[in-house]
């Protein structure tokens, strides 16, 4: 029995959203944070470095070695699209912008399957809001695209989404995967080949960037969601030929990919055990997916009867698939946040259908707590940006000197301009939604949408040409450079107890090969590059004997992480 829709919307509650300012918002997310900076340390750095062997020619396309090291990230994909880029764009944008093109338009992708996806779910029956006695209710085709911009908005506001989205890794390649799928299941009733096409490459997508066990699950159960479902498109009646033969699809795409993951060898498992700290989890999933996961559980609750008829209302089935199995990942493997990167464009989309629920209170209590917290991020952001450019206040400045030594400011006008535009944008935005009694169903998601958007261009002006100073390699790299040619020495270094992003800098920056010191290496390079800390220990007494230094070189924003440069004692005995 179909329980009656709890969405109560006028048609004047669904004005269009008008689309320049929605692409101008979308432009302002992705585009800062791939441009003017370097690759940063662990995660990005590492991959850059395979993609960098891989398009060199240095090692295989199917198991890429860095210094005889596999990745630690798993999946092939990502490295592939970075490496044909770089390829393809590495002398007309260089190496750094090349890799990162897949990934800024993999996070459109995101945004453009997200939209989409939320658009077909409230097109379907049970999602419709209630009819009016004498008419006037949200008529379909505005009710679905309303919806859609209120869950575009709710997954640019999501604040786990700034940073990981930006990098290029495998996780960003995860993302796109699970939003065509997302797409896939929320379009076959409505452009079936579109859906097919969005499904294949999803799966196959998944198994080549590290989550095979994530495409699986999903796939099963949108199988099982498209085998029940009596609701098809927008016909409220079952078509059991159609939902069957979805359902085999399904399948059939599972199956494939699965095959694919196993030939690749590509199967991965990151379970954590059960000492994991709740407390931390917590806090990831409290601001993680903020401001979208209180809106997901209202939605829950206003929608509960529907969900106990998931056949009838697959925009609920659907959207609670992507957005659970994410967060069942987040609590039993790691890494925590990247496994819940995937949920976003769910839990938004849920996020979404809890506004045709709120009451005017409501909706104007988030109004005024984004406007405060957003304008007080953005204000704090000016003041750090005046404090490392001026000295004052001399307290901030102290700890912006303490995280980031031996950074010398300068004014970059363009950037400046930049950040100014979007500061006022912000507050023109805050006058137009405080000045006037807006009815569009979406109201409530525009401030969110655009405070994160603002915190992001401002922290990728403003704050970028000191983040990029201690968060990457290059610095530390130019004295280890230097020493080398001081020193004179060779175009080959052995390491030891480096890390991989480590590895991949030292052989970006100083064009140097690299291959670990172990007791067994030949007698081929006459210089070394250790980590102090690592070289320390006892158990390498043995190793240390036949090597002195030459000197130490520190990174910036860790005194911690010392790097020691050696060379043979005996190289100068040597003809």
């Amino acid at each position: 029995m179909n329980q009656p829709t709890p969405a109560i919307v006028a048609q004047s509650a669904v004005r269009r959203l008008p689309r320049w300012a929605l692409l101008l918002l979308c432009l302002a997310y992705v585009v800062p944070g791939f441009v003017m900076r370097g690759p940063w340390r662990s995660n990005d750095m590492e991959a850059f470095g395979y993609m960098r062997e891989l398009a060199l020619g240095n090692t295989s396309w199917l198991t890429p070695l860095l210094s005889g090291l596999s990745p630690s990230m798993d999946g092939l994909l990502p490295y592939w699209l970075g490496a044909l880029s770089l390829q393809t764009l590495g002398g007309l944008l260089g190496p750094e912008m090349a890799t990162r093109i897949p990934f800024a338009a993999l996070l459109v992708l995101t945004l453009a399957a997200t939209w989409w996806g939320a658009y077909y779910l409230a097109r379907t029956p049970g999602a419709q809001p209630v009819a009016f006695a004498f008419g006037g209710e949200a008529q379909l085709v505005d009710y679905s695209r309303a919806m859609a911009d209120a869950a575009l908005l709710a997954l640019v506001a999501c604040l786990g989404l700034a940073q990981l989205s930006h990098e290029t890794t495998s996780y960003v390649t995860q993302l796109g995967c699970t939003a065509l799928l997302f797409f896939a299941a929320s379009a076959m009733a409505y452009h079936p080949y579109k859906a097919a096409a969005a499904m294949v490459f999803g799966m196959l997508g998944m198994g080549l960037s590290g989550a095979p066990t994530m495409a699986v699950l999903f796939g099963l159960g949108a199988s099982i969601i498209t085998f029940t479902q009596r609701s098809w498109g927008d016909n409220p009646g079952r078509v059991h030929q159609q939902a069957r033969l979805w359902a085999a699809a399904w399948l059939a795409a599972t199956l494939i990919g699965a095959a694919l993951t196993t030939g690749l060898q590509q199967w991965s498992w990151h379970l954590v055990d059960s000492t994991r700290d709740a407390g931390e989890l917590l806090q990831l999933l409290l601001w993680f997916c903020w401001p979208a996961w209180p809106l997901a559980l209202w939605t829950l609750w206003v929608w509960r009867r529907q969900i106990a008829e998931p056949s009838h209302y697959p925009h609920l089935s659907i959207a609670l698939l992507f957005a659970l199995l994410p967060v069942i990942a987040c609590l039993s493997s790691t890494p925590a946040d990247r496994a819940l990167l995937l949920g976003l464009p769910a839990i938004a989309t849920l996020a979404a259908f809890a506004l045709p629920t709120f009451r005017r209170s409501i909706s104007a209590l988030i109004d005024w707590f984004t406007l405060l917290f957003f304008t007080a991020g953005a204000l704090a952001i000016w003041v750090v940006w005046l404090a490392f450019q001026t000295g004052y206040p001399p307290k901030i400045a102290a700890n912006i000197a303490r995280l980031a030594p031996q950074f010398e400011a300068s004014i970059s006008w363009p950037t400046v301009i930049v950040a100014l535009i979007a500061t006022a944008g912000w507050f023109v935005l805050v006058v137009w939604r405080t000045s006037r009694n807006r009815a569009a169903i979406w109201k409530s998601l525009v401030l969110p949408a655009s405070g994160a958007t603002l915190g992001w261009v401002l922290l990728s002006t403003l704050w970028m040409a000191p983040l990029d100073h201690a968060r990457s390699y290059e610095f530390q790299m130019q004295q280890l450079a230097s020493s080398m040619q001081q020193n004179q020495a060779q175009s080959c270094v052995l390491t030891y107890g480096l890390g991989r992003s480590q590895i991949a800098a030292v052989r970006y920056y100083t064009h140097v090969d690299t291959a670990l010191l172990r007791r067994s290496t030949p007698d081929v390079c006459d210089w070394a590059l250790v980590d102090a800390d690592r070289w320390a220990g006892d158990h390498n007494r043995q190793l240390r004997q036949g090597w002195e230094e030459v000197s130490r070189i520190n990174r910036l924003a860790g005194k911690k992480e010392v790097l020691i440069l050696l060379r043979r004692s005996d190289m100068a005995k040597k003809p």
